[in-house]
């Protein structure tokens, strides 16, 4: 490992904000589009592909991806797999930390990034997060850069000719033909880390075949597509949304997409519904956060667009609400669109739970029933499975073609978060109700992991995050009912004696957590605690946290707590938080 080399690649130049840049289908602003052909974007991958391999790029090898939704960064990764290195995406809203973490991680050999790029009229410069990041790796001892590396940058930014390296300089030069790299069914395809419950992500790792079938039928399948359509997911290629169902599952089928880099409400609200009827979308793919968001500015939006086109509207990363899918469904979809509510994971690599469009009877907030091959099932803490009408854990009982083959570099830990608890089952990590139709709903995480806007996060990585800070002694987080997100972020920071709390101090609290973690984790609320609630043993009581976070009395029994008295305590420094 310590001859392992780390490289910087520069996608591309940051350009002025009004200046269109490459894009496929939709900019971040209005009139900056592109539109590329398969034949196009196969040469373009080919070319990356020999560029990977003059730069020593084997298969096998990791190559780190931080990068904004535009079209290189599909064609980084179709070009990673079309030599067989495994590419490992990181979410372009993640911190240095956490990019670090997941290059050390995955013992990446390159990073390919970008010098930064607009989400709505913010500027993110992501060269300079991705310099952070490995400079963070040079300190570690995983990592020897040897001399004689060499790198290209653009002026806009800083740069280091020792390290960086320009995209379209070494683009301009490489052949368009490369042969692919033949590879076993069960070989790596690509890394994707997600939350786990001790605070440390979990690189899941893909296979080759069995994701690749899997994410083909189940798009072809759940959205029904047929030729002629034109399909859209809103999602961010750095989640596995992104991955399965706007690389991968659509490529396969030949699929018309539209890629998007902007947000839902630039320059205006209506910008979804705009780009509907500009390419005439007839698949609609989104997240239950975006429609809540969306809802709050009401129908006139939605309404100054037809959206005629559209045939089939879908949902992903979170369970949605009944009143956000019946907007959805009436405002959205005019009443006559069926509504695809999909239930999956990371680690599902596809959908698991899903209505077939026009085939499966809907109920608003309900996955409805297991896609081909998947076999659900629902136990009680003792692991006994439960018949007819029940709610328990979520498992299933039999593999399929797209689940995860491990967490990278530790089995272990794999075989620990899925499979101890209950011998015999895939433990999904959420709980579920069966209706007395065999309809399935979701009921939200069991485990310490909170669904933000769509995300998963780790409530140990957030509290990590809080406890590096010098005032903190402790911290607990939990998750708090939000009308547009979801979950929220509510936090309890016990500090060092002699400390006071003040607005500067929750400032600084929530800066690091953005720091650590990213924008993404920010947190919502931070409370002062002068004590936590703990059983005898010293466990936290997070069941009372959520309690006292919502403002709801009813604890239940408290009778375990070594100091009962602390509860009353947090009540009262709650409501004198602006909460």
């Amino acid at each position: 490992l310590t001859k392992t080399r780390l490289r910087l690649y520069l996608c591309m130049p940051l350009l002025p904000h009004n200046i269109p840049h490459i894009s496929s289908g939709q900019g971040n602003e209005p009139g900056d589009d592109l539109t590329i052909t398969y034949k196009e974007l196969l040469h373009q991958v080919c070319k990356f592909a020999n560029v990977l391999k003059s730069q020593g790029v084997k298969k096998g090898d990791r190559v780190s991806i931080y990068m904004p939704m535009v079209i290189e960064l599909v064609v980084a990764m179709l070009a990673c797999a079309r030599i067989g290195a495994v590419h490992s995406i990181v979410f372009a809203g993640y911190s240095a930390e956490s990019l670090c973490e997941r290059i050390l991680d995955s013992q990446c050999t390159l990073l390919i990034t970008a010098d930064g790029f607009y989400r709505g009229d913010k500027l993110i410069n992501l060269k300079l997060i991705a310099d952070d990041a490995l400079q963070k790796s040079l300190c570690c001892s995983v990592f020897c850069l040897s001399s004689g590396f060499h790198i290209l940058c653009f002026h806009q930014v800083p740069w280091n000719p020792e390290v960086d390296v320009c995209w379209h300089t070494l683009m301009d030069g490489a052949s368009e033909d490369c042969e692919p790299e033949w590879c076993e069914s069960e070989d790596p395809l690509f890394i994707l880390y997600t939350s786990g419950s001790t605070g440390k992500p979990k690189g899941v790792m893909h296979t080759v075949s069995g994701y690749m079938l899997y994410t083909a039928l189940t798009f072809k399948l759940v959205f029904d597509y047929q030729p002629g359509d034109v399909y859209w997911c809103t999602a961010d290629i750095g989640w596995i949304t992104g991955h399965s169902y706007i690389t991968y599952g659509p490529l396969a089928n030949g699929a018309t997409c539209v890629l998007f880099e902007g947000l839902p409400t630039y320059p205006d609200v209506s910008r979804m519904w705009e780009i509907v009827d500009k390419y005439h979308v007839t698949k609609f793919y989104t997240a239950p956060t975006a429609i809540r968001l969306l809802m709050k500015y009401g129908t006139e939006p939605v309404h100054k667009y037809k959206r005629d086109s559209l045939k089939v509207l879908g949902t992903v990363g979170e369970p949605i609400n009944p009143e956000a899918w019946q907007w959805y469904y009436n405002v959205v979809g005019d009443k006559r669109c069926p509504v695809v509510d999909t239930f999956w994971q990371t680690e599902t690599g596809g959908h698991v739970l899903t209505p077939l469009p026009a085939a499966t009877p809907m109920k608003p907030g309900s996955a409805t029933f297991p896609f081909f091959g998947v076999i659900p099932a629902i136990l009680n803490e003792s692991g006994e499975e439960l018949e007819g009408p029940s709610e328990g854990y979520l498992v299933f009982k039999q593999p399929w073609p797209g689940m995860m083959r491990t967490v990278y570099g530790n089995h272990d830990r794999f075989e620990t978060t899925y499979f101890k608890k209950f011998p015999g089952f895939y433990v999904t990590g959420d709980g579920c109700r069966r209706d007395k139709d065999g309809y399935y709903w979701i009921t939200g995480r069991i485990d310490d992991m909170l669904n933000v806007s769509g995300h998963l996060l780790s409530t140990a990585e957030v509290e990590s995050a809080l406890v590096e800070h010098e005032a903190v002694a402790e911290a607990a987080v939990v998750g708090r009912p939000h009308p547009v997100k979801g979950e929220s972020l509510y936090c309890f920071v016990t500090l060092n004696d002699g400390v006071s709390y003040n607005k500067a101090l929750e400032a600084q609290l929530k800066q690091q957590v953005r720091e650590k973690i990213g924008a993404i984790a920010t947190p919502d609320y931070i409370q002062n605690a002068p004590g936590l609630p703990k059983t005898r043993s010293g466990k936290i009581m997070r069941r009372v946290l959520r309690k006292i976070a919502s403002n709801e009395r009813d604890l239940g029994d408290i009778s375990t707590l070594a100091d009962s008295s602390v509860v009353e305590q947090l009540f009262e420094n709650r409501c004198c938080a602006a909460v």
